[in-house]
């Protein structure tokens, strides 16, 4: 019997007209700029964003790593919060690639206070590193998949830019948002001078992420591309299903949103499970198990058939997925509570 999968949305299988959209793509070698389904996506991205240019790249971590590598030089400072992805989960790939330093700063529920950020920005001094660029993520992933309020994106984008700072946003899942607020790609991205975003999460593509900013940074962050080994040629497959994904599956993702919900209130009636209900945003839920092992639960549940990741410290992780019905939800729910009570 299919497990019911709630590890992450990257476990999504692309779905019969997608795999129709991949087999029929028109492809030529794009190391050479000549694939027309990667320019057709590129070029789409460029307009959902605002931006002058996009550029395709495997994951989201590459298109995060190329926005630092273009937004800074050796020996610079990059502020991003204290539980932000990249600082926990990109392989120390900002000291690698780009050797530069991070400066966390805590957050509440992911979201940096304008005011601390303002403090760990360094001063002229010869001694201290230079501040250049200021990393956000929306959704948060740690914190449990919450929205970065567009308030406080403006008033970070007002500071950095008083201060001649950068700013990346890692929107690895942004239309998640999006699907929440109502507050499109576009304006977000306007308060930023680099934006990516994942097509293989709650969107549902096989591989592939994009990063968006100008013309400049996406010259430069095409030849980091190839430095690193991340040209590719035919890879308008790849490109086909990223534009079936955001023709498709954008505005399907509040039924995402409405299962994370869905099961966080069932879930938090119950006396052993600790969850923080406000940070329950989007299609991410984050909660612990009070009196039971992590490991143990999750061997426990996956017996049952229902499949979670360990999340950060104690806590566990449940993603909300196209490929998870409300049907399945309810009777992972179902699950839950006969073994909790």
């Amino acid at each position: 019997m299919k497990p019911i999968d709630l590890r992450s949305d990257t476990v999504t299988q692309p779905s019969k007209a997608m795999r129709e959209a991949i087999f029929n793509a028109e492809v030529g070698d794009d190391v050479f700029s000549e694939d027309p389904t990667v320019i057709k996506l590129q070029r789409k991205c460029a307009e959902l964003s605002g931006k002058q240019s996009s550029l395709f790249v495997t994951t989201g971590c590459l298109g995060n790593q190329l926005a630092i590598k273009g937004h800074t030089v050796q020996g610079d400072e990059v502020i991003c919060e204290s539980e932000a992805h990249i600082f926990h989960y990109e392989t120390s790939a900002p000291s690698i690639i780009s050797n530069v330093q991070l400066h966390t700063v805590p957050g509440t529920n992911g979201v940096m206070n304008v005011e601390d950020i303002k403090s760990a920005i360094r001063s002229d001094e010869y001694y201290f590193p230079k501040t250049k660029l200021i990393c956000l993520e929306n959704t948060h992933n740690r914190a449990g998949g919450t929205i970065q309020p567009i308030e406080n994106i403006k008033d970070i984008y007002s500071l950095a830019k008083q201060n001649n700072i950068k700013v990346h946003i890692d929107g690895a899942r942004i239309f998640n948002a999006s699907a929440e607020t109502g507050i499109t790609l576009k304006e977000y991205a306007q308060y930023c001078d680099s934006i990516s975003f994942c097509f293989s999460k709650g969107l549902g593509a096989p591989v592939g992420s994009i990063l968006c900013g100008d013309y400049e940074l996406i010259t430069l962050a095409h030849k980091w591309r190839k430095i690193l080994g991340g040209g590719m040629r035919q890879s308008g497959i790849l490109a086909a299903a990223a534009l079936y994904a955001l023709d498709n599956n954008v505005t399907r993702l509040k039924e995402d949103n409405n299962n994370a919900m869905y099961f966080a209130k069932e879930i938090s009636a119950l006396e052993k499970v600790n969850i923080n209900i406000d940070a329950v945003q989007t299609n991410i839920v984050v909660f612990e198990v009070k009196g039971i092992v992590k490991d143990e639960f999750l061997g426990h549940m996956k017996d049952k058939g229902v499949l979670m990741s360990s999340g950060s410290y104690s806590n566990i992780r449940a993603v909300f997925h196209l490929d998870v019905s409300r049907e399945e939800v309810v009777k992972a729910v179902k699950l839950i509570k006969e073994y909790l009570t």
